[in-house]
């Protein structure tokens, strides 16, 4: 595919993500969930995020810098907690270890969404069943929170509705037969630009291009 990445000009630094306070306790995580990912076994510094922060899956794929008693961790959002409340993260029983005593099993924390070093473009995975009437559209491996994702049709940007369970679904039409023009935007409002995307039911399609790191 052919990229394009447009950064935001900005005239003055974004005021940092702000910190947040809560109680952490931990899962036996696969990297699955309801963020709809694949299990990640090679990587399981993995998070579950309460329900009031969830935001329709706003923060799936986002990463957290957490502070515990005995250290911290960053930690990727890969699942819902329904029973959490604000400010409170599930952590794989991994990343748990590295901020606290598993013993404890609960134990006080602050967290941020952080910007970190990522390996790889980000990428486009589409969903089983997914077809040119019913397009599902997920995006993986991106390295700040995914705000929104438009395709293009007949010149025009169009919106692409983001369902819960963390894929951007049109349909009634669909998208078409493709190949697409999609346009990724980050929570910060930087955007990449990717033409010439084919449909590939049930797989992954590479970007050439990665999120800027947060200032």
């Amino acid at each position: 595919p052919n990229t394009i990445w447009l950064p935001v000009v900005r005239l003055s630094l974004p005021a940092p993500n702000p910190v947040h306070q809560g109680q952490a306790t931990y899962y036996y995580a696969t990297g699955t969930g309801a963020c709809s990912f694949d299990p990640s076994p090679d990587d399981l510094m993995v998070a579950a995020m309460n329900a009031a922060q969830y935001d329709s899956a706003a923060l799936c794929g986002a990463y957290v810098h957490v502070t515990g008693p005995k250290g911290s961790v960053t930690a990727r959002i890969v699942d819902l907690c329904p029973g959490c409340k604000a400010g409170d993260l599930d952590l794989s029983q991994e990343a748990f270890a590295q901020i606290a005593n598993l013993v404890q099993g609960r134990v006080s924390i602050t967290w941020q969404v952080v910007s970190p070093e990522i390996v790889g473009p980000i990428a486009y995975h589409f969903k089983s069943g997914s077809s040119q009437w019913w397009t599902a559209v997920q995006i993986r491996n991106h390295r700040n929170p995914v705000a929104s994702l438009e395709y293009q049709k007949d010149g025009q940007w169009v919106s692409v509705p983001r369902t819960s369970y963390n894929y951007f679904v049109q349909s009634n039409p669909g998208m078409g037969a493709g190949p697409y023009t999609f346009r990724v935007r980050d929570s910060y409002g930087n955007i990449i630009v990717d033409s010439g995307i084919p449909h590939l039911e049930n797989a992954t399609v590479n970007s050439i291009s990665q999120f800027p790191p947060r200032p």
